[in-house]
């Protein structure tokens, strides 16, 4: 297995102080995570459960292959662990592409290098020195992960009693689905800081993201009264996210789930995340089964593409969705 080296180097990757008190930083790590067995037929009513309670849950006998994490986590350490000046060559983001440091064009910044991709792997250009395996082993992985979140949207509407099942999972299936691709490393925190901000807190703008990391910790979620836990990591499980785009169609039932990553002092972490998303053009507004009449919708109705321009245009902790909720008469 490829290592990632445990302290990197000041010009390999320059060196960003974001640092938080410790006390807006303090946490517990809780064993309540909803866990979801994909084999159950009877998960539907848990997975209900976890989407409105905690917009967060961690899912087992997924039905992705080992061999195809393990194969694109490899692929990953090594392209993070080229020179600086070889990954450079894959970027800059525009979107898509190699970045450091800077976390979109709006001045959010964080301990991480990453790599952005375009599921059509057509569009990704330089991916460091073994191109063609390293697009193997990302499209081979995206596929298992986009059947997985697909079947785990039509869990959701058996859940929720609405029909067609497929309602949700659609989207994500369109050919002209705007799912994105991400690969994140958050090399060790120096010595010297401490409560380092990997990733800001922040929600997805997507319908729902799939997550995957190396058994390193960093990962917390804000749980509904503004308290953070620290997830436990599982290298052999996902961890699923409910996007804002899900928070509207389910009418708020569903809650996006605010997260961030933290530093770890003594570990590299190495995550690998789906965002699905739906067409472009997808009008997304509450679904009609899941309101007794069009007053009751909480959310102006939008395009994705609107959603996605003002999500990229804001700050990471901004509340988006609130520009897009109905206001009620007074």
């Amino acid at each position: 297995m490829v290592a990632l080296s445990t302290k990197p180097a000041i010009e390999q990757f320059p060196y960003i102080e974001t640092c938080c008190t410790t006390s807006a930083l303090f946490t517990s790590t809780s064993n309540s995570i909803p866990l979801i067995d994909l084999s159950n037929p009877d998960s539907k009513n848990l997975l209900v459960k976890a989407c409105e309670e905690f917009g967060f849950f961690k899912v087992i006998n997924h039905g992705v292959p080992l061999e195809s994490i393990s194969r694109l986590e490899s692929e990953a350490i090594r392209f993070f662990s080229l020179p600086f000046s070889e990954k450079e060559k894959s970027g800059p983001p525009s979107p898509f592409g190699y970045g450091n440091k800077c976390i979109g064009r709006n001045g959010d910044v964080g301990w991480v290098e990453y790599l952005l991709l375009n599921t059509n792997q057509d569009s990704n250009s330089s991916l460091g020195n073994n191109p063609d395996q390293f697009r193997f082993a990302l499209s081979e992985y995206i596929a298992a992960v986009k059947r997985m979140a697909c079947e785990i949207l039509e869990v959701m509407a058996d859940g929720l009693k609405i029909q067609p099942r497929n309602v949700l999972s659609k989207l994500l299936m369109d050919e002209q689905s705007d799912s994105v691709f991400r690969l994140n490393h958050y090399p060790p925190r120096p010595d010297r800081i401490s409560n380092l901000i990997g990733f800001g807190e922040h929600t997805d703008p997507q319908i729902i993201s799939v997550l995957r990391s190396n058994n390193t910790s960093g990962l917390q979620i804000s749980l509904r009264e503004g308290s953070w836990i620290s997830v436990p990591p599982d290298e052999d499980s996902f961890f699923i996210n409910v996007g804002d785009s899900l928070q509207v169609l389910t009418n708020g039932r569903f809650k996006s789930v605010k997260h961030r990553v933290l530093a770890n002092s003594l570990k590299s972490r190495v995550s690998m995340i789906y965002f699905g998303g739906p067409p472009l053009s997808e009008r997304i507004a509450p679904l009609p089964s899941l309101m007794k009449n069009p007053e009751q919708s909480l959310y102006k109705e939008f395009t994705w593409f609107e959603y996605k321009r003002s999500a990229y245009n804001s700050r990471l902790a901004e509340n988006r969705l609130m520009h897009f909720e109905r206001i009620a008469a007074s």
